[in-house]
């Protein structure tokens, strides 16, 4: 097992990682930014270094900095958390070769999968059912429209690097081809530096239901069930739950098999996520791999009694993973609460939180960072803090996060909280019965 982890990451996910290494004995290195001086992670750590500036560029993406942190405090593993490293295959490199344990998906892997091209590939031959589409990238808008003529409109070009929706349009007939092309390969150059485009047959009222997996360095992996993602805006998750609403346990088992087939044909090692479109029918579709933690890895936890870093921790020093399947035991929704203004486009909303109460409770969990006359930084991805509760009904939890959201209270700055009050009384929310596309039409002037 390993003396000492270094975490490349910040805020709630690095003090996440931080309570379970103090748990197992571990001791832990903290990074930060000048920006992030102040912040509980570097309070909690064993030890903290100062990686550079506030922009990421400067600090928490600059390898040589980390690997020189990790040197300097002889950290023997760097667990990359969620976001800006950690699905980096260089940063994954560059770790073995400093003799530094990753915890996460070797170099190779991270590049298999990472490339949304070469990862449908991988997962056709594996055979898992993948979206009707391009098999691998496509040369020209000429070959595009050829193909979309034979699989049928609508389609969806997507970027091979993209993410957060940069790179991808849809497009509904053949005339709105070429201008769509165009655009998104531009997006795609300017945003991560590779053009490639693939396309694929557009899923019609889809849900985003994920597979949480597991594998070890003997091939060997399992999955945790479900969680539904499909609460979303602009590709942006905002409330993702576990059970599934729409996912049947014969659903659940033909998912399962489907992710742990991929994981072990490419011999996954570590915590992953295998992210599938389910249509109106309920067929599923291959979407891609995450191969690092989730920001949503909470409500698996809470429905199963597994900790996923924990297991994280434990496969990347050699030990085997159980070997069995976990399902769902109870209802665990999440909802991200970000410093964001709802009632105005999600406008960012960085400052001082000048008064914090946080909720308690049989079933509530919060993982965050913040606290009373903390600032916020501008630098960063918005999400401050993440509320999850657990019931043994899905109605439960949703009266429960009700409860729980009430009882929060963050001043100084606005947050997603109104928004996720007016979710947990939302008619189709409370049903089950939406779409990723369910927000595109949603009403946010009501917030005002």
């Amino acid at each position: 097992m390993f003396n000492k982890i270094l975490i490349a990451n910040r805020g709630e996910i690095a003090l996440r990682i931080i309570r379970t290494c103090k748990e197992m004995g571990i001791k832990t290195v903290a990074v930060y930014s000048k920006a992030d001086a102040d912040s509980l992670h570097v309070r909690f750590a064993d030890e903290a270094v100062c990686i550079g500036p506030p922009p990421g560029k400067d600090s928490y993406l600059k390898i040589p900095n980390i690997i020189a942190a990790a040197e300097v405090t002889n950290a023997d593993a760097i667990h990359p958390g969620y976001g800006f490293l950690s699905e980096n295959a260089e940063f994954s490199r560059v770790c073995a070769e400093n003799n530094i344990k990753f915890i996460g998906a070797s170099e190779e892997m991270i590049s298999k999968m990472g490339d949304k091209a070469t990862a449908k590939a991988t997962m056709i031959a594996a055979g898992v059912p993948v979206v009707p589409g391009s098999e691998g990238l496509l040369e020209s808008a000429e070959q595009g429209m050829s193909l979309a003529k034979e699989i049928g409109y609508p389609v969806m070009i997507k970027a091979t690097a993209g993410g957060g929706g940069k790179g991808m349009r849809l497009i509904k007939e053949e005339k709105e081809f070429k201008k769509a092309w165009d655009s998104a390969r531009q997006e795609a150059a300017a945003s991560f530096g590779n053009d490639g485009m693939y396309m694929e047959k557009f899923v019609e009222e889809p849900r985003h239901v994920e597979i949480q997996i597991v594998g070890d360095s003997n091939g060997k992996a399992c999955h945790l069930s479900e969680r539904d993602c499909s609460i979303q805006r602009r590709h942006q998750k905002l409330i993702e739950e576990t059970p599934s609403p729409i996912v049947s346990q014969e659903l659940r088992e033909k998912m399962g098999a489907a992710a742990i087939k991929g994981a072990e044909a490419i011999k996954y090692e570590g915590a992953g996520t295998v992210e599938f479109l389910v249509d109106k029918h309920g067929d599923f579709f291959f979407m891609e791999m995450n191969t690092r933690i989730q920001v949503e890895h909470p409500i698996t936890e809470e429905v199963t009694d597994y900790d996923l870093i924990k297991e994280q921790i434990k496969v990347a020093a050699g030990e085997p993973i159980s070997g069995r399947n976990y399902y769902p035991q109870l209802h665990s929704i999440e909802v991200r609460i970000n410093a964001e203004d709802p009632a105005n486009g999600f406008r960012p909303s960085p400052g001082k939180i000048t008064n914090l109460h946080f909720p308690g409770g049989h079933g509530v969990r919060i993982d965050s960072h913040v606290y009373a006359g903390y600032t916020i930084p501008p630098y960063y991805d918005s999400m401050i803090g993440k509320l999850i509760v657990s019931a043994q009904t899905r109605e439960e939890a949703i009266i429960k996060m009700k409860r729980a959201l009430e009882e929060t209270v963050i001043e100084g700055i606005k947050t997603t909280i109104p928004f996720h009050l007016k979710m947990m009384d939302d008619k189709a929310f409370r049903s089950g019965n939406f779409t990723t596309k369910y927000l595109d039409t949603w009403d946010f002037s009501v917030l005002k």
